[in-house]
């Protein structure tokens, strides 16, 4: 046998070992539940990550709301998609009930009655039957300023509908959310371009 033979024949047996791991924990996987998912970090792509499931859920034929908390001070690219898919009769509800950047409007009590807002149409979607997937962006960044009591999410999410999957993202996930969460992804920086002296770019950033 050549040696690329070798090659070739030590990959297929490890592949076909790899396939029974897979097969095994497919065949084990039987339970059905609304997920709890929590996207965290400090790197970028937490938000990214959400619209791609929001994505992947219209193209089931399921119903999406996203409620965004912090972000709204400028018009986004996400925003102006989701619109238009809702204009050609898409089930998605977009929602964006921030001011921007908490160290841009220096009130917290405005950012508690901003996030206040955000949070009653968050939990109206949630208890709408007709919704199948909810993405509350931005929402870890509410808790870390305790703008919205962890304890009141937890509650909520505790009480959820049983086939609800939910995604929490932003940065600082509290402890406790990511207790409780069946899905929980960090991102971490590798590199920035902020860190090179570089501004946001349209259709990355925003």
């Amino acid at each position: 046998m050549s040696s690329a033979d070798e090659v070739n024949q030590k990959h297929k047996e490890r592949m076909e070992r790899v396939n029974e791991i897979k097969d095994k924990q497919l065949a084990e996987a039987t339970r059905e539940k609304g997920l709890v998912i929590v996207h965290t970090g400090g790197g970028k792509g937490k938000s990214t990550a959400s619209f791609g499931m929001a994505i992947r859920s219209l193209g089931q034929g399921m119903k999406v709301g996203i409620v965004q908390f912090i972000k709204g001070a400028i018009p986004t690219g996400e925003a102006a998609f989701f619109a238009k898919l809702a204009s050609l009769g898409m089930p998605v509800e977009m929602h964006t009930l921030g001011e921007g950047f908490t160290w841009k409007t220096q009130d917290r009590q405005r950012d508690i009655a901003t996030a206040g807002r955000g949070w009653q149409k968050a939990v109206e979607l949630m208890r709408d039957p007709s919704f199948d997937l909810v993405i509350l962006d931005e929402i870890n960044i509410a808790t870390k300023y305790e703008y919205i009591p962890v304890a009141t999410i937890v509650d909520e999410l505790t009480q959820k509908r049983e086939m609800l999957h939910v995604v929490l993202t932003g940065r600082n996930a509290a402890p406790e959310i990511i207790e409780m969460a069946d899905l929980v992804s960090e991102m971490k920086v590798i590199k920035h371009p902020y860190g090179h002296g570089i501004k946001p770019q349209r259709g990355v950033e925003f």
